[in-house]
């Protein structure tokens, strides 16, 4: 019997995006999901999506109860209702690529979590350039980020091997943080390096907007002071510390970044930060 993948995705402020993710996910190969849309401003995303010849009995609609409460809480509304045993992660102005679901299902039949290769564009559809591409391959967490060195919302899990919540407290790195509480109970996961997921980089979203440097900074010292206290355990004991080291080198290429950006303009921060990681794989 196959199983179903639960796709969750918030939505704050998001008619301009939502129409194509959920295209993304009726274009898939694998056909057994149920898409779960997180209302996070009140707006009926069933009328807007049906206004737009959207209709689907796999789509799946809920309020997160707030005004803009955030992603991570609305994620949770939804993590706290589903019961399929695969939770893939979508955000609203992001979209699959049409054989993502069938590519990470084969995979999850061996390995509780599963991440793929990123497929980066502006909102003018430009392509930035592609993250985490290469072979596929088995990712130890104090490993994972000199390959998924940018953004971990694509990633699908097996709830019954692993599971977790997105935390209420930080204001960005909770994919990251999210997968920190999954690596406790898997000592690695597997990476698709075909780029199999669409992410979009908005001037105004949480990974991109104002004042984005500065909640970076303090969100990813806040996971680094977790990592050094003993926060994650994890079921492959050398994780933390990989992590922590990861963490370390994005804490100095953020310092860095203003002056190189004065420097080449458009720089993209993927692109100052890997050179950094390339100097010190472990």
């Amino acid at each position: 019997m196959a199983e179903t993948v639960a796709i969750v995705t918030p939505c704050y402020r998001a008619e301009r995006w939502i129409g194509a993710a959920v295209r993304s996910a009726l274009a898939q190969t694998y056909p057994h999901w149920e898409h779960w849309i997180i209302a996070d401003d009140g707006a009926d995303y069933e009328a807007l999506l049906a206004a737009d010849g959207l209709r689907d009995t796999r789509l799946r609609f809920l309020s997160s109860g707030a005004i803009g409460g955030g992603a991570s809480r609305a994620r949770n509304v939804a993590l706290d209702r589903l019961t399929a045993p695969y939770v893939a992660i979508l955000d609203a102005d992001d979209r699959f690529k049409p054989e993502k679901l069938e590519r990470a299902v084969a995979a999850l039949e061996h390995h509780a979590i599963v991440s793929v290769a990123l497929d980066e564009y502006d909102e003018t559809g430009r392509q930035l350039r592609l993250v985490g591409e290469g072979p596929d391959r088995e990712l130890s967490p104090a490993v994972y980020k000199w390959t998924s060195l940018s953004m971990d919302s694509m990633i699908l899990w097996d709830r019954r091997k692993t599971d977790a919540r997105y935390d209420l407290d930080l204001t960005n790195m909770t994919d990251l943080e999210l997968l920190l509480q999954l690596y406790r109970k898997v000592a690695a996961s597997w990476h698709l390096g075909t780029p199999l997921h669409d992410y979009l980089k908005l001037s105004v979203s949480m990974s991109n907007g104002p004042g984005v440097t500065e909640k970076m900074i303090r969100s990813k010292r806040e996971i680094l002071r977790r990592l050094e206290t003993g926060f994650y355990p994890m079921a492959d004991a050398s994780g933390p510390e990989g992590m922590a080291r990861f963490l370390r080198i994005s804490l100095g290429a953020e310092q860095s970044y203003g002056d190189a950006v004065a420097a080449k303009p458009g720089l993209l921060f993927e692109d100052h930060l890997e050179p950094m990681l390339r100097a010190a794989l472990p």
